[in-house]
């Protein structure tokens, strides 16, 4: 990645960039973050979301996954391309596995429609307070690569075919590399309430490992926690 602003200094006044198409809903965040004395930019579409990012480098980016044109997720691949801005998602989808992928692709933080801008203002505070990573690939194990737009995973640059059950595991554990997912929750976020059969994450995980070459008594990838669930490793 290249060059890119240093995490938010605590003594300087927060740049947040709010990208969303319902302009009077962008006029109430406006109104919210302006109180809060924070400079606010907006951008209607993710093409014109990217060139502001590019001009003005704000701190702070809200961004809707459901935009004209470029979609939010492919925003936020694009984003992180040139920009470590803590990203906050807004959507209208409640479903988890769009929360995977987007906190995957580097969001810091998910919101979904209808929610109360107190909360917004809030989460926002939150992330300023987080140190920045400045990207994902600098968080996750070294020789794995993962896209979650292009739903392509690959190890030692050599492309691996998973199913698309082994690929939202590995988007569950890339949301938040280092961090335990326990196998309800990863049960949970895949197939959705009432599954209690945590053995069927082990066998898919297995199968995952298997793939990606990874050892798991030597893991490089995927840690096993015992009596708990699984981590990505980190760098």
């Amino acid at each position: 990645m290249g060059s890119v602003r240093p995490r938010h200094d605590p003594g300087t006044r927060p740049v947040v960039l709010i990208v969303d198409d319902e302009a009077p809903l962008v006029e109430l965040i406006r109104g919210y973050l302006e109180r809060e004395a924070w400079a606010v930019l907006a951008a209607a579409d993710g093409s014109t979301a990217l060139e502001v990012a590019r001009r003005e480098r704000p701190d702070v980016v809200i961004l809707d996954l459901m935009l004209p044109g470029i979609d939010g997720i492919e925003v936020c691949r694009e984003l992180r391309t040139f920009s470590d801005a803590y990203v906050l998602m807004l959507t209208s989808r409640a479903e988890e596995l769009d929360k995977l992928v987007g906190l995957a692709l580097g969001a810091d933080d998910y919101l979904t429609k209808p929610f109360s801008p107190r909360e917004l203002v809030a989460r926002i505070k939150a992330v300023l307070r987080r140190p920045r990573r400045n990207s994902l690939s600098q968080a996750m194990p070294a020789g794995l690569e993962f896209d979650g737009a292009r739903r392509e995973v690959r190890v030692d640059r050599n492309s691996i075919a998973l199913t698309r059950t082994e690929f939202d595991i590995l988007a569950a554990l890339a949301a938040s590399p280092g961090v335990v997912v326990g196998r309800l929750a990863l049960l949970a976020s895949i197939w959705g309430d009432g599954y209690d059969d945590d053995h069927l994450i082990d066998v898919h995980v297995a199968n995952l490992r298997r793939k990606l070459g990874d050892d798991p008594e030597r893991p490089r990838f995927i840690e096993t926690i015992r009596g708990v669930g699984y981590r990505l490793a980190t760098t």
